[in-house]
């Protein structure tokens, strides 16, 4: 596994690893245009309005890696997994899978196969799946979108297969999502995501619906599966304990940018920015280690308008002027990457 560097130029990895990145994101922005109609703007006289999604990202995922983003709500995490699968389009920066230029949507109706081996699990099962076709049916879709020469007897046989790897009984292919509980509900939605044999899988907070004893089951599975195919996931969360389950590398994220990053055991026994502590220091202390905490006071600021700088100056105990003048760069800091000035 190879870590990067966030910084105005190039994201550089480790030169050993340069070989083995799946994918790289530079520099990757997400607006979203959320201005009110033209004749009111034109009335109050004010201009369009945007919402900073993702402001500036960069990373590398290495094969084989969980990396996982967290965050509180409306930090982005969300948006850059459904930009890395083409739901949405970003505003500027380069995707790159397998060295295929992704960012721009007509260099990716050009690679049609790129679809196959990047797939998404949804964050909410009772949503994601249809409630009016069967089980067998709905696995099914991907294989028949890209592959158009299997026959019948074929696809059937690799939608039992895929029932029996995320734990549930060829016969349940015949039953509708609402007869299924939640935990049952999420594993067809990870045969849903199998079915295309993909190498990369977004995983978009796909545990948060399901109660504790369940995640665990899900969580569980989805790694013994990574180890069967090789995959590679970007999982997402916003829950620090299934992330350290489940991740070989963490970034945390705050209004649209990245401020850490690191290997999970590094990151969640070191933590470097002051919001990564802020996170860890809502975790309760269950071995009572009575390790010294530092509040952070204030709300989470509006994505339309953000502060200057260091976007979390204002909630930050360490900030001095130069963080609120200039954005700082995630620098390489021992095993560490941290945007921040006081480390």
């Amino acid at each position: 596994m190879s870590n990067g560097t966030q910084t105005s130029h190039p994201v550089e990895a480790k030169a050993a690893g340069d070989s083995n990145i799946l994918l790289e994101v530079e520099d990757l922005v997400r607006y979203f245009d959320v201005s009110p109609p033209f004749l009111n703007r034109v009335i109050e006289r004010t201009g369009k309005i945007y919402v900073k999604a993702v402001d500036g990202v960069s990373f590398k995922i290495s094969r084989g890696e969980t990396f996982s983003l967290v965050g509180e709500s409306g930090c982005g995490k969300s948006t850059i997994g459904h930009l890395l699968v083409g739901l949405y389009s970003p505003t500027r920066g380069k995707i790159q899978f397998d060295g295929i230029e992704l960012a721009d949507e007509r260099q990716r109706r050009k690679h049609l196969n790129i679809q196959r081996r990047m797939q998404m699990i949804f964050q909410d099962p009772y949503a994601s799946l249809n409630p009016r076709w069967r089980v067998a049916k709905i696995i099914a879709e991907p294989i028949r979108a890209h592959d158009n020469h299997g026959s019948r007897r074929d696809i059937e046989s690799r939608v039992n297969e895929l029932l029996l790897q995320v734990g549930l009984a060829p016969q349940d292919g015949e039953k509708y999502p609402h007869e299924f509980s939640g935990g049952q509900r999420q594993r067809i939605s990870i045969a849903r995501a199998l079915a295309g044999q993909p190498e990369f899988i977004v995983c978009d907070e796909p545990t948060s619906a399901l109660d504790v004893s369940v995640q665990a089951q899900i969580l569980n599975l989805m790694k013994n599966l990574q180890r069967q195919h090789g995959l590679t996931y970007l999982f997402i969360s916003h829950d620090l304990a299934v992330v350290y389950h489940i991740s070989t590398t963490v970034g945390v994220m705050y209004l649209g940018r990245l401020v850490e990053w690191a290997e999970t055991k590094t990151l969640f026994g070191s933590p470097r920015h002051p919001y990564t502590r802020m996170l860890l220091d809502a975790i309760p202390d269950l071995s009572m280690t009575t390790r010294r905490r530092t509040p952070v006071a204030g709300e989470v600021p509006s994505p339309i308008n953000p502060p200057s700088g260091c976007t979390f100056h204002p909630r930050c105990p360490f900030a001095r002027d130069l963080c609120a003048r200039q954005r700082p760069e995630l620098i390489h800091r021992n095993t560490t990457h941290v945007a921040c000035y006081e480390i």
